[in-house]
């Protein structure tokens, strides 16, 4: 089977699920600030969208036990574009094996920093969604 990983079609910027204040993680040194997911500039990754699709396909590697097994479809992954353009909070929203779940995460906590989004002028924090797609031919 021939290996193929294609871009995601696109960014789903639709809101996420509010979290319970439980689940605010303890290592977070300062208050919890306005989290947004529509902004009037969104952010950007380092040469655009096409930059970014360019850059996932270029560094995620089919995992063999999936290829072996043929195992394919699409994970999605949220995360945030912080004040400073760095990537946090990459979680799994929807997987679809262990090993490619896994690798998604991977090539997204492996990202360069962005350009932040702003909200009047300022840079604001801002969640992604994102659907990567595995697939084999």
């Amino acid at each position: 089977a021939k290996e193929e990983i294609s871009e995601p079609q696109e960014v789903i910027n639709e809101p996420a699920e509010p979290e319970a204040p439980e689940e605010v993680k303890a290592d977070e040194t300062e208050t919890k600030e306005d989290l947004f997911q529509v902004v009037e500039t969104m952010p950007k990754f380092p040469g655009g969208e096409k930059a970014m699709y360019t850059y996932i396909g270029q560094n995620m590697k089919y995992p063999e036990k999936a290829k072996k097994e043929g195992i394919q479809g699409r994970v999605f992954i949220t995360f945030v574009v912080e004040k400073d353009g760095s990537i946090t909070g990459v979680e799994l929203l929807r997987g679809v094996s262990e090993e490619l779940d896994q690798e998604a995460l991977r090539v997204i906590n492996s990202m360069p920093d962005w350009t932040p989004g702003e909200q009047r002028g300022k840079p604001v924090r801002v969640q992604y969604r994102m659907p990567i797609k595995f697939g084999l031919n």
